[in-house]
C-alpha cells in the first residue's frame, strides 16, 4: 500500500510540471563570458606555455643547454616530432590564447557599461598582448597565418610573410601605447594578473611601459634586416619604458592549486627526476665565479656544482639541479623585465642607436638587477663585474659576444627568450649534441596538421621561408 501511494504522488508531481525546460538550464555555466575572464585565461595561457617545464609543451631551456634531461633524450637531441612539440606550441598560442584575446576585444567593444576611454584601455592592453604573442609565433616558425588566422569561417587560412607581419605588429603595438590613457580604468584588479596589485593610474601607466619594453624588443629582433626601423622603434620605446626591477612583468601564480608555479606542478608535484642543470651552463657559472651559481642550482648529492652533457643520460644524484626556490608553488614569471631592457640599451648603443648612457653601464646594470632578482647582493655583483673576464672594458670578443653571454645567463629559466637572443646574437657558442637528429633549430617546423589539413597553403609557406627545416634560418637571422 505505501509503495502504490509513493508512485501516484510522484506521477501526480510530474504531471503537474508542465514545463520541464527549466531543467536544461546551466546554472552553473554563464551564458556570456566576461571579457576580463577571457583576458586573464589568455595571458595565463602564455606564460603557462612560456615557463612549463613539460617537454610536451616547453623544450626551450634544453635547446639553449641550461637543462639537460636524464633520461629522455629527444628534445635535447632537436627530436621535436616523436611528441609533436611544434603543433601544441601552435594551438596554445592560437586556440588558447589569441582566439581568447580576440573574443575579450569583441566583448568590450560591445559593453554599454564601460566608458569610451576604459574601452580604449581595455582594447590596447588586449591587443598589446596579441602582438606579444604573434611576436612569438613570427619568432617561432617564420610566416605564419595571420590576417585570416583567427577567423572561424576560414577553416584554410593562408600565411602570411613573416616581414609582412612584423610590419604590422609595430604599427598595431604604436596605436595601442597611444590608445593607454589615465582617464580610463584598464581590466580590474583581480583579472589583470601581470599589474592588478597597483592603483588604476599607476596599472595603465605599466602597460604602457610594458608595450615600450615589447616594442624595444620587437625592434632588436630586426636590427639586422632594418637598421633604421629598429632604430627608430628602440629611441621612441626607450623613452618610457622600464627603468627599474619594480617595472618587471610578474605574472604571480598562487600558492595553492590550481593556479600553481608550472614547474612545481611538473618537478615537486609529479615528484619526477628529469632534469638536471647543463654542463653548458654550469661549466661557464664556475669558470665566472659566478655568484648565481647556488642561486639557479643546488649541489649534487655529493655537494659538487656538475652539470649534465645535454644529449645524453645523466644520473639524477650525480648532477646539479633546479633551484628549491623556482620550485615553489607560487614563485613568479617573467613575461618581460628591466634585465632585458638594459641589455638592450646598451647593445642599441653599440649599434649607433639615440639611447642615453653608454653600453658599459646598461651592461652592469643589467647584470646587477640579475644578480639581485635571484637573491644576490649589491656588493657580490660589483665583485663580479670587477672580474676581467666579465667587466665590459675587458672581457672577450665583440658586443654581441659579451652581451649574448651574459644575457644568455641572465635568462636561466626563461627558456624561449634566452632561444630568441641566441639566435639574434650567436654567443655563447653551443655545441651540437653528438647524437643531434638535425643541425641547431633556428626555428621549429610547421605542425603536422598544417602539412595535412591546410596542405596547399603550409606548402607555398615553406617553400617561402626557405625549406620546412629547424636548421632554416628566420628572416630577421642574418648572422
Amino acid at each position: 500500500m505505501k509503495k502504490y501511494i509513493i508512485i501516484v504522488s510522484l506521477f501526480s508531481v510530474a504531471a503537474c510540471t508542465k514545463d520541464i525546460s527549466r531543467f536544461n538550464e546551466q546554472t552553473k555555466s554563464p551564458g556570456i563570458v566576461p571579457a576580463s575572464t577571457l583576458f586573464s585565461n589568455a595571458v595565463k595561457g602564455v606564460t603557462d606555455g612560456l615557463t612549463s617545464t613539460n617537454v610536451g609543451i616547453n623544450v626551450f631551456r634544453l635547446v639553449v643547454q641550461h637543462w639537460a634531461t636524464t633520461t629522455y633524450q629527444d628534445e635535447p637531441n632537436y627530436d621535436f616530432s616523436t611528441r609533436n612539440i611544434p603543433q601544441g606550441w601552435w594551438a596554445r598560442m592560437y586556440r588558447d590564447v589569441l582566439v581568447d584575446l580576440k573574443e575579450a576585444k569583441r566583448i568590450i567593444a560591445a559593453d554599454i557599461t564601460l566608458t569610451d576611454a576604459t574601452k580604449k584601455n581595455q582594447t590596447a592592453i588586449a591587443d598589446i598582448m596579441q602582438v606579444y604573442v604573434y611576436s612569438i609565433l613570427l619568432n617561432t616558425f617564420g610566416n605564419i597565418p595571420y590576417t585570416e588566422a583567427l577567423d572561424f569561417n576560414i577553416l584554410n587560412p593562408k600565411y602570411d610573410d613573416a616581414k609582412t607581419v612584423s610590419d604590422d605588429l609595430f604599427t598595431r603595438i604604436n596605436a595601442d601605447i597611444a590608445a593607454l590613457s589615465i582617464t580610463g580604468v584598464g581590466f580590474d584588479a583581480k583579472s589583470d594578473l601581470v599589474y592588478g596589485s597597483l592603483s588604476d593610474v599607476a596599472r595603465i601607466n605599466a602597460w604602457i611601459k610594458f608595450g615600450n619594453a615589447l616594442k624595444m624588443r620587437m625592434g632588436m629582433v630586426i636590427a639586422d634586416v632594418d637598421a633604421a626601423k629598429a632604430k627608430t622603434a628602440v629611441e621612441e620605446a626607450d623613452k618610457n619604458t622600464f627603468i627599474s626591477a619594480s617595472d618587471n612583468a610578474l605574472f604571480k601564480y598562487l600558492a595553492i592549486t590550481p593556479g600553481t608555479n608550472p614547474i612545481w606542478v611538473d618537478l615537486i608535484q609529479s615528484n619526477r627526476q628529469d632534469f638536471v642543470a647543463a654542463a653548458t651552463l654550469i661549466n661557464k657559472l664556475n669558470s665566472l665565479g659566478d655568484p648565481r651559481l647556488s642561486l639557479f642550482f643546488k649541489p649534487n648529492d655529493v655537494g659538487a656544482y656538475v652539470g649534465g652533457i645535454s644529449g645524453t643520460n645523466n644520473t639524477f644524484s650525480g648532477f646539479a639541479k633546479v633551484s628549491d626556490n623556482v620550485t615553489v608553488t607560487n614563485y613568479p614569471a617573467l613575461l618581460l623585465d628591466y634585465v632585458e631592457t638594459e641589455f638592450y640599451r646598451a647593445e642599441a648603443i653599440e649599434r649607433g642607436f639615440a639611447v642615453t648612457g653608454t653600453a658599459e653601464g646598461h651592461y652592469n646594470n643589467a647584470i646587477r638587477a640579475s644578480i639581485v632578482y635571484w637573491g644576490g647582493t649589491l656588493l657580490q655583483s660589483d665583485t663580479y663585474l670587477a672580474k676581467p673576464e666579465v667587466a665590459y672594458t675587458t672581457a672577450a670578443g665583440s658586443y654581441k659576444q659579451k652581451i649574448g653571454t651574459q644575457k644568455w645567463i641572465a635568462f636561466n629559466n626563461r627558456g624561449y627568450e634566452a632561444w630568441l637572443e641566441y639566435r639574434r646574437l650567436d654567443f655563447p657558442a653551443l655545441v651540437v649534441p653528438a647524437t643531434a637528429k638535425s643541425g641547431f633549430p633556428n626555428r621549429f617546423t610547421y605542425p603536422a596538421n598544417e602539412q595535412t589539413l591546410n596542405k596547399v597553403n603550409y606548402t607555398d609557406a615553406a617553400a617561402k621561408v626557405g625549406g620546412d627545416k629547424v636548421e632554416t634560418k628566420l628572416f630577421w637571422d642574418k648572422n
